[in-house]
């Protein structure tokens, strides 16, 4: 199962590389459009931990740090030349295309890092925190209650209007196929599992490659082009 190094990264920082990227690439560029919304989505976290609003602010801290950390290391892997995980493909090798429009950018690149990157996450914390999957489901459900308030804002934000609805009836049939709620579901399911294996890292390693396939195969679909 693929590990990062420890963890050393503060949210501060993790924002800060964010902000980097949003500073650098074109409004229109898919990985810019999903950047902006998980911008906001982290700096939302970093506002409530500095209020004080997680039960244990080191543990959620850990959780969204590390799980910011695969989302930037997928782009670190564009910028170098190589082939990110196969969740994060579909977003950038679609993210010029003139037919797929904003909110299926971000909704796809939501796709790929709830339903694989929170998953493998949580293995991280739980590795960094020395603690069970269970010890972070609080802030596991603190972070996806977060996310499935700021869906919904992305989805007035970037829905068309409704003369263009009427021409586009692909879009609202093709992003109603997936829920934000039924990938947390799939997700922590995915994070007990990947724990209670990962002593065989063999099997492990084959189910994070499946999980990545399909949560990939899910991102393709969700990029599918539309017309104009």
């Amino acid at each position: 199962m693929a590990q990062l190094e420890h963890f050393t990264t503060p949210v501060d920082a993790v924002l800060s590389r964010m902000r980097a990227l949003d500073a650098d690439l074109p409004e229109w560029d898919g990985v810019a459009v999903f950047n902006r919304v998980y911008l906001t989505v982290t700096e939302e976290v970093d506002q409530r931990l500095n209020a004080g609003e997680f039960t244990d602010p080191r543990a959620a801290s850990v959780l969204d740090t590390r799980f910011a950390e695969r989302y930037l290391a997928a782009v670190d892997e564009v910028a170098r030349g190589r082939r990110p995980p196969a969740c994060w493909r579909p977003l950038f090798q679609f993210r010029r295309h003139p037919g797929v429009r904003p909110l299926q950018f971000a909704l796809a690149g939501i796709n790929a890092h709830i339903g694989h990157d929170l998953a493998l996450a949580v293995v991280d914390a739980c590795r960094t925190l020395g603690c069970e999957p269970a010890d972070l489901e609080d802030e596991f459900d603190r972070v996806g209650d977060l996310l499935a308030s700021l869906e919904e804002r992305i989805r007035e934000d970037l829905m068309p209007g409704p003369d263009v609805l009427q021409i586009a009836d692909p879009l609202t049939h093709l992003l109603g196929s997936w829920s934000l709620e039924r990938a947390r579901d799939a997700t922590w399911a995915a994070a007990r599992a990947l724990w209670a294996l990962r002593h065989c890292e063999e099997v492990a390693d084959e189910f994070t490659e499946r999980l990545d396939a399909a949560v990939g195969f899910a991102g393709r679909m969700l990029l599918t082009p539309l017309p104009g």
